[in-house]
């Protein structure tokens, strides 16, 4: 398998050669190419076109077809491909995921919140249009319970069998308030509908083309600043084989050479393909995470927000439907004199008690929570995030070994500048350390001690002589 590998990969870097057989092989390898970007393409279409499934499978078919042809003519075409592959899991990727993420957010967890605000907003306005009169009717229940008590009275106690209570209340006024502000509630709640709905259709329909033409154009600048005029300049702290199969010939030629690098240089320089990670890329793996960090904070705190929404309109919902009835107990007072006295009063003794409910249940209504199916696709997302910032360093350097197959003519302009560059670098740091080593002798600062030491050894020596 890794022979078969090997062997597409050089038919799929190499200039075109004439033969049906080659040309045959070229179209096999470029259809698979090909297949793979159009499956992609079309797992991104489905999700963004979900209504029209036969719509992303036509699209991808075509584009299939087309990519195969054309990857078969033309060699800058195949490595734009395979970098716009790559670079889908690197910075374009990881704005695509935070795009999906944060429609997942808008499309859960704000809807979910301004829900429970709307279930609020027509909970109140229930019990206002419900509960504005209803102690009006225990009232009227009140006053005929009187009377039929006082018609069982004695004889001393005359009343009308024709009692029939009635009243009228002027309410025209809170009742046009009461639907002025349903109908406004209505209104905001229709336009915030309608603005939490379309933006994320807008965000999967747009944002999937516009991210195709950002990572196109991101490719495209990659491999320009690669091949152009400051090539040997551009991402050049990887070393690759042919960098080292160079430094083992100048090596052979007794030529000087930079194979094994020291401490300092290994950690600028590294030997692709490795996961091993310069400073550089470090730094770069922060600078991925940072957004992704952000985002999820912010992610974070509407999750939390609709949660604490959601528990706090649970939490009472759950204590008015606990609260009792206020019960009423009525008694009928009377006198056996020449008069007499009717009264209602409250009283402990339960006879005939009114229960007034203070609350309607039926204007109680419960809150909805999605935070389950939310988080479920935002740990997918995630997890693909996590992934690509863990191997953004790793793709980069696919993207480098990818390069230097297509054009190893760049490849051999780019080792030539890097070694002659780190030449020059460590006999700079030769000469500084000759020069540090000799400033930290005495001598250096004190040349007139130096001289008068030569003068006493000379001295010794004619002392010497004479005595020879």
């Amino acid at each position: 398998f890794v022979s078969v590998a090997k062997n597409a990969w050089g038919i799929f870097v190499s200039e075109r050669k004439p033969g049906w057989k080659y040309m045959m092989q070229l179209f096999a390898v470029c259809s698979a190419v090909g297949f793979l970007s159009s499956f992609l393409l079309f797992l991104g279409m489905h999700f963004s076109l979900a209504h029209h499934p036969l719509g992303p499978l036509l699209i991808s078919g075509f584009i299939w077809i087309s990519l195969s042809i054309a990857l078969s003519c033309f060699k800058h075409l195949r490595c734009f491909t395979v970098l716009f592959l790559l670079s889908c899991g690197l910075k374009n990727g990881r704005n695509a995921l935070i795009t999906a993420g944060t429609g997942v957010v808008v499309a859960g967890n704000i809807q979910n919140i301004f829900h429970n605000l709307q279930v609020l907003a027509n909970s109140i306005t229930c019990h206002l249009e419900y509960e504005q009169f209803a102690l009006i009717k225990y009232y009227v229940e009140a006053v005929k319970w009187i009377y039929e008590k006082a018609k069982l009275s004695t004889e001393l106690v005359t009343l009308k069998h024709d009692f029939t209570p009635f009243y009228s209340i002027s309410d025209d006024a809170l009742k046009q308030e009461l639907n002025d502000t349903k109908q406004e509630i209505q209104r905001v709640a229709n336009q915030i509908t309608f603005m939490l709905t379309i933006l994320p259709c807008i965000g999967q329909k747009v944002l999937p083309i516009v991210g195709i033409f950002l990572a196109s154009f991101g490719t495209g600048l990659f491999m320009k600043k690669f091949v152009g005029s400051h090539s040997v300049k551009f991402k050049n702290t990887y070393i690759t084989k042919q960098f080292i199969t160079f430094d083992e010939q100048q090596k052979q030629q007794q030529r000087p050479c930079l194979l094994p690098f020291n401490g300092k240089e290994r950690k600028d320089y590294m030997t692709i393909p490795s996961f091993c990670l310069t400073r550089k890329d470090k730094k770069n793996m922060q600078y991925f995470f940072l957004p992704v960090t952000i985002h999820l904070c912010i992610w974070l705190l509407f999750a939390a927000v609709d949660y604490l929404f959601y528990w706090l309109i649970t939490s009472v919902n759950k204590h008015l439907q606990e609260v009792p009835d206020l019960e009423i107990q009525l008694r009928l007072f009377q006198q056996r004199n020449e008069d007499f006295f009717i009264g209602m009063r409250k009283h402990i003794a339960k006879i005939d008690p009114f229960k007034i409910p203070l609350f309607r249940h039926d204007c109680i209504l419960q809150p909805k929570l999605a935070l389950s199916v939310t988080w479920i696709q935002l740990g997918v997302i995630i997890f693909f995030l996590i992934i690509f910032g863990l191997f953004s360093g790793f793709l980069t350097q696919l993207k480098i070994l990818v390069l230097t197959s297509f054009y190893p003519d760049t490849e051999m302009k780019r080792i030539h500048y890097l070694h002659a560059k780190l030449l020059k670098k460590r006999a700079k740091l030769q000469e500084k350390n000759g020069k540090n080593v000799f400033t930290r002798k005495v001598d250096f600062w004190f040349p007139i001690l130096k001289a008068r030491v030569a003068v006493r050894k000379k001295e010794r020596s004619v002392a010497n002589d004479n005595m020879v």
